[in-house]
């Protein structure tokens, strides 16, 4: 016990020295762009009257999920909760802007949406005592020392749901084991995707008869969330018809945004008709792509400018500048890329195309998602590709053969079906933690 007080005074001697060194520079964004503003203030525990006013039931379950990755993780866990305790006070924080908008809108079933504390000991005992959680359920590998320590100081037990470490995650946590074995030590119940985060964990430091695989809660709540009447909205708003092949390539990352804009303009000589979408993982980066297109002399214009009508609807390469819209997009794709996976970022969530039924394109680099990229790949639904030239084939390939996709699609929208029930086993150890 000595030595972990040890190792927390010095956790928070960093952590004041981060928070001197880039406190300055977080002020100067806020004021500069109005970045974070909604945030700055909750997160140092200053949070409007009305935001616990009236939140009563038994138990009481606070849910953290970073961000948008996160809150879809999240959402079918709570619908489960839901349904398990219909009196429960669900409470569902978020530290990101986005995440906190996604969590509103996809999970109704909360009854409190809010942004999670700073690693503050003074902030989180305030947020603590105003939500007064039975359990704290973090949503994939969310790890903060102060608040995991502060839940142990009051008996509230914590559990880790959907676990993933990445192998670039794993290696920053092994670099420095010796202090987050404790952290873990303070874990009643971790439920991991796979067996191989499972043995990361355990690698750690963790004691192995807390560590469950249950599997991902992602594939829970996609097919629902693929409604055909989404695909005729956002299908209607683009002017998309059966005669309109659609490339929607989704959280692309500098580096690959030309490799694909190079595919799609010579796909045009077999593919008169073919358009793109082009949804880059930071939309802060949209204009430039708007920019770069408009240089090599084809017409673009942004998903936002198409909503407001400034924008061409019909225009060969739309890209998206505005987050929370990517599920909907690949809905109208004829063929999708998934991007983060030619370049060496770990890949992004090959699940969701897949639950429309789409072919998904993606790079070799999928360390973050290799079991999901792995599953569809086995089947068809799911197709690796080592470069612009190789994603220039398989797209050819897939466009010129309608049949053949459909085929493949399904076959990756039935692993998704095939998946599910990962939020049930979650539920259950949530329930097991409690006691009830």
């Amino acid at each position: 016990m000595q030595i972990f007080t040890m190792k927390m005074i010095l956790y928070n001697t960093l952590l004041a020295g981060a928070a001197m060194v880039l406190g300055p520079w977080y002020a100067w964004r806020i004021l500069a762009s109005g970045k974070y503003r909604k945030s700055v203030g909750p997160k140092l525990g200053f949070h409007p009257a009305d935001t616990f006013a009236g939140v009563d039931g038994d138990p009481r379950v606070w849910i953290h999920a970073v961000s948008v990755g996160e809150v879809n993780a999240a959402a079918a866990v709570v619908a489960r909760l839901r349904k398990i305790y219909p009196t429960a006070a669900l409470f569902l924080s978020t530290s990101t802007e986005t995440g906190q908008e996604a969590a509103r809108r996809l999970v109704p079933e909360a009854s409190a949406w809010f942004y999670f504390p700073l690693d503050i000991p003074r902030v989180i005992r305030g947020v603590m005592d105003r939500v007064a959680p039975d359990v704290f359920v973090t949503v994939e590998t969310e790890l903060w020392p102060n608040f995991i320590r502060i839940c142990g100081e009051r008996s509230v037990k914590v559990v880790m749901v959907n676990g993933r470490l990445s192998p670039r995650s794993f290696r920053k946590y092994r670099a420095t084991k010796f202090f987050w074995k404790d952290v873990l030590g303070r874990i009643d119940a971790a439920g991991v995707i796979s067996e191989t985060d499972g043995e990361r964990l355990r690698k750690l430091g963790m004691n192995p008869s807390r560590v469950f695989v249950l599997g991902n809660t992602k594939y829970d709540d996609l097919t629902k969330r693929a409604d055909p009447a989404v695909r005729e909205a956002t299908a209607r708003l683009l002017f998309i018809d059966d005669d309109t092949p659609m490339i929607v390539a989704g959280s692309t990352h500098e580096g690959e945004e030309t490799l694909v804009v190079d595919a799609w303009r010579r796909l045009l000589e077999r593919v008169p008709r073919v358009r793109l979408i082009l949804a880059p993982r930071h939309v802060d980066r949209a204009a430039g792509l708007v920019a770069m297109l408009r240089n090599r002399g084809c017409a673009a214009t942004t998903l936002t400018a198409v909503e407001k009508g400034t924008g061409d609807a019909r225009a060969p390469v739309i890209v998206v500048d505005v987050m929370g819209h990517l599920f909907s997009l690949y809905s109208v794709a004829a063929v999708v890329f998934c991007g983060g996976s030619l370049v060496t970022r770990g890949g992004q969530n090959v699940l969701e195309p897949a639950a429309w039924g789409k072919v998904v394109l993606h790079g070799p680099f999928m360390d973050d998602f290799s079991s999901e990229g792995r599953c569809l790949d086995e089947v068809g639904g799911g197709i690796t590709v080592r470069n612009g030239g190789e994603l220039e084939a398989r797209l050819r390939e897939l466009l010129l053969d309608p049949e053949g996709r459909r085929r493949q699609g399904e076959a990756g929208r039935r692993v998704v079906e095939e998946n599910q029930g990962a939020a049930a086993r979650y539920a259950e150890m949530i329930s097991r933690s409690l006691g009830l």
